[in-house]
């Protein structure tokens, strides 16, 4: 969970996941539905469908043991290097080099080292920095201090060199690059997509489709999606073989992924009666359509038709 998300949002997700699913077996175990909702708004669902792999893969593969080499642990379904090697370091005392982003940050300063970290060439120089530094003993308070060493004094802005307890030799301090290092990201415009939405209710109840497990959310549960330019209302007819009662554009809004920004247009209509739900579909009261696994964006849409 704290891959790609701040502490202070995790800690809520994290306990109710831990109450729900307090050792292994009870996540490999789970329904991937019961996953995906305990996740919902914490974003970049593969996080969430790789851990439920890498639980039944433990299972099915490892006898119930959490495998302790570096190499094994990377073999599990989304599981890096830096991840395999922290947990190995961590959990099983393994010489290992970790490197996330806290750690590239105080590399990069200390070491002097220029370019961005995630170009590959800087990154394998990071990763030879990295291993040169490992100590003979204390990995695990080592691997810990590295990463909170980022996270608390070697800030991406602000650090507070004073209390850095190796800025004596740090390049970037002596060399008062403090602020140039790590290489920002290449700036580039994000792409600009746009899609329309559908609201379909009955009789209080909302119709959601399940998407595909690859993808953006993938295997979530979301809205039927169209053109933004296209017939809603034949849309409807032709796919599902209904014409609204009634129809009302709702609000355009934007959500932002890491590679492009969606801008939404819902679209709200009424149906009666009820048709054929096809494959992949299901009809839920709004209240219990909030308990669902939903993006973020579709939770706060479905909030304000409840509210409404």
């Amino acid at each position: 969970m704290l891959q790609q998300t701040q502490v202070a949002t995790v800690i809520p997700y994290f306990e109710r996941f831990l109450a729900r699913f307090p050792v292994l077996p009870a996540l490999a175990a789970a329904h991937e539905d019961e996953v995906l909702a305990l996740w919902s708004g914490l974003g970049y669902y593969s996080r969430a469908r790789n851990l439920h792999a890498a639980a039944r893969s433990i299972i099915a593969g490892h006898g119930g043991a959490f495998p302790s080499t570096p190499d094994a642990i990377a073999r599990l379904p989304g599981v890096g290097r830096s991840t395999a090697a922290a947990i190995a370091a961590l959990a099983f005392g393994q010489p290992c080099a970790i490197l996330d982003g806290n750690v590239k940050r105080v590399l990069a300063r200390h070491g002097g080292l220029a370019g961005w970290p995630g170009d590959r060439k800087v990154e394998a120089a990071l990763w030879t920095l990295a291993e040169s530094r490992l100590p003979r003993a204390g990995i695990e308070a080592y691997t810990q201090g590295m990463m909170d060493l980022g996270a608390l004094v070697c800030t991406r802005s602000r650090p507070d060199c004073t209390a850095c307890p190796v800025n004596g030799d740090c390049i970037a301090r002596t060399q008062c690059r403090i602020d140039e290092l790590p290489t920002p990201r290449p700036k580039k415009t994000l792409p600009e997509k746009q899609v329309q939405m559908l609201l379909l209710l009955d009789r209080g109840e909302l119709m959601l489709e399940k998407r595909p497990s690859q993808g953006i959310w993938g295997g979530l549960w979301s809205l039927p999606e169209l053109a933004p330019d296209a017939d809603a209302a034949g849309h409807c007819r032709d796919r599902f073989g209904f014409v609204p009662l009634t129809q009302q554009a709702l609000p355009q809004f934007t959500h932002s992924f890491t590679h492009f920004r969606l801008h939404i247009r819902p679209v709200r209509l009424h149906l009666a009666p009820r048709h054929a739900t096809l494959p992949g579909q299901v009809w839920l009261p709004l209240a219990d359509a909030l308990d669902a696994a939903l993006p973020a964006p579709i939770r706060t849409l479905v909030k304000q038709l409840d509210r409404r």
